[in-house]
């Protein structure tokens, strides 16, 4: 299997209020026979309806409360854009799960849940700098095994 990912889907409980509030973020979504497509750099993230996603995996979605066991990251290239990124998304009607801080690893970073509580953290990380064109690339730590 390549190391990769080409897509990150949603499931949400409303489309139209989901892609609403990506739009408000200043994303631009096309949507085709009920989901909702964002380009975010070389991979996709899709917004679909969640009990039709749980559906399609195979998997029992019984009332879909509660952390979900996963984080979506944007990592930025200050600790300014950090600010101003969880500003538009509190605008935009996400709930700030953390304020943005220091971090443990010398970086700044905050966490909003959408309106289905799928949580963004907006990180600010000195060892993960951010090509022009905003690909991170992950550093060789050295570690063997």
């Amino acid at each position: 299997m390549e190391q990769r990912i080409s897509l990150v889907t949603l499931g949400v409980a409303d489309l139209p209020r989901a892609r609403a509030f990506y739009e408000r973020l200043g994303w631009r979504g096309q949507e085709v026979e009920q989901t909702v497509f964002f380009q975010a750099g070389g991979s996709a993230l899709v917004l679909w309806d969640r009990a039709k996603l749980a559906a399609d995996a195979g998997v029992d979605d019984p009332g879909g409360g509660g952390f979900g066991g996963m984080t979506l990251a944007q990592n930025v290239r200050s600790r300014a854009e950090v600010d101003e990124v969880m500003a538009a998304a509190a605008a935009a009607g996400a709930g700030v799960t953390r304020p943005a801080r220091e971090t443990f690893y010398g970086g700044y970073a905050g966490c909003f849940a959408d309106p289905d509580g799928h949580v963004w953290e907006i990180a600010w990380n000195p060892g993960f700098p951010l090509a022009p064109d905003g690909t991170l690339t992950v550093p060789d730590f050295g570690a063997t095994g």
